[in-house]
């Protein structure tokens, strides 16, 4: 079972989230509806963790692979549902930069295999009815 706990840390919507391991992650509102602004939005942190489950994911498919990256870069937009409460993700684009690699083919084949497959960030966000495109790119 996983755990974290919470707790309000900075005005009225700023809270710290710790896990079991003692990492921290600030998170606040936005200052039009009464944050300061001092933290991650939570619906942005469902964006970072896609990033980093299948950043996990392609990495660990890469050097399978023989394809070991030296740097890995991943830009990530996404529209939120308009007019609804709550407004769930309705669109993610992901640009995954690989540096170090030479074959885009296997980076193309990680990248799918994590989305479409391996990512318990992406399933998720998907049975929520988002639809996650994605290129990739050797820079």
């Amino acid at each position: 079972m996983t755990r974290i706990e919470l707790t309000r840390t900075i005005g009225d919507y700023g809270f710290e989230g710790r896990d079991a391991n003692n990492h921290s992650l600030q998170m606040d509102a936005a200052v039009e509806i009464g944050g300061q602004n001092a933290g991650i939005r939570p619906m942005q942190t469902l964006l970072m963790g896609l990033g980093g489950c299948s950043g996990v994911d392609i990495v660990s498919i890469l050097k399978k692979q023989r394809q070991e990256p030296s740097a890995v870069k991943m830009i990530i937009e996404a529209e939120r549902e308009s007019g609804k409460e709550p407004a769930l993700w309705k669109t993610i684009d992901i640009r995954f930069q690989f540096s170090g690699i030479t074959d885009l083919e296997k980076a193309e084949k990680a990248c799918a295999l994590s989305i479409d497959k391996y990512c318990s960030v992406a399933a998720t966000l998907r049975a929520a009815g988002a639809s996650i495109n994605w290129t990739a790119e050797i820079i």
